[in-house]
């Protein structure tokens, strides 16, 4: 079994981080609402794209609409569907000592929902909403209860989700904490991303360990920069690794 090998790959790394991709998601049952034809659906039904709506023009200028989109179909897929099973393994890798860090550009919340810890959500998340004037902390509830444009009880302005809109960069302070994390890791193991993808092409240059994993269900070029490939579901993989360790632990 090809786990056998990668498994003894985590026994020997004193330091291990995940980077997760959109294929995680779309194992979850997530869709990229930039593509495809969710992207379709929103335009049709909104008028506008995706990263028209949810950008931080449309927060400033047009709030009723951007909470719309936020509640009527982030939110609202946040709370009809849990993390799927790769993140289920992934959390028991953590509890195993194999995964020390995850770093993630998604901005579903999926690996923190699933209990996973030494998360960097790079682009924030939408589990995340606080108001911009006195930093007060709302649910996801909160913001699909209330009518229109969710406010602050104490500030009376909108609340905003703590993630990075189309229209604005990444948080500095973030991005030195992914690539700290990045930097600090002997063994990598990419899920559900080209090595190409924005996640690895902005991460990749600060890791200088010496087994670099990459797990994914197509080929592409960029492939053959990773020591060990696995073509294939993550949540499998995860799921394979996680039943070898325990097999030889007699967990």
């Amino acid at each position: 079994m090809r786990e056998n090998g990668i498994l003894q790959i985590l026994e020997n790394s004193r330091y291990t981080v995940v980077l997760t991709g959109a294929g995680m998601m779309l194992e979850s049952g997530y869709p990229l609402l930039r593509d495809g034809e969710e992207s379709y659906e929103i335009e049709n039904k909104y008028g506008y794209s995706y990263e028209e709506i949810f950008s931080s023009g449309f927060y400033s200028a047009r709030k009723e609409l951007f909470f719309r989109l936020y509640k009527e179909v982030m939110l609202s897929k946040a709370h009809s569907t849990p993390p799927g099973k790769g993140y289920i393994y992934l959390k028991k890798l953590q509890d195993y000592g194999k995964v020390q860090s995850i770093v993630t550009r998604r901005i579903a919340g999926l690996e923190k929902r699933a209990g996973c810890t030494g998360v960097v959500e790079m682009k924030g998340s939408i589990m995340d909403n606080t108001c911009p004037n006195c930093g007060r902390h709302y649910s996801t509830e909160y913001i699909m209860a209330s009518k229109g444009v969710p406010l602050c009880e104490q500030c009376l302005v909108a609340i905003r989700p703590q993630v990075c809109l189309f229209g604005e960069m990444v948080n500095n302070a973030l991005m030195t904490m992914a690539a700290e994390e990045v930097s600090r890791a002997e063994a990598l193991i990419v899920l559900g991303a080209s090595l190409h993808s924005p996640l690895c092409s902005q991460l990749l240059q600060y890791y200088t360990g010496t087994s670099l994993i990459l797990v994914t269900d197509s080929e592409h070029y960029s492939d053959q920069q990773a020591d060990q490939i696995v073509y294939g579901r993550c949540d499998e993989f995860l799921e394979n690794l996680v039943s070898e360790y325990e097999s030889r632990t007699n967990r």
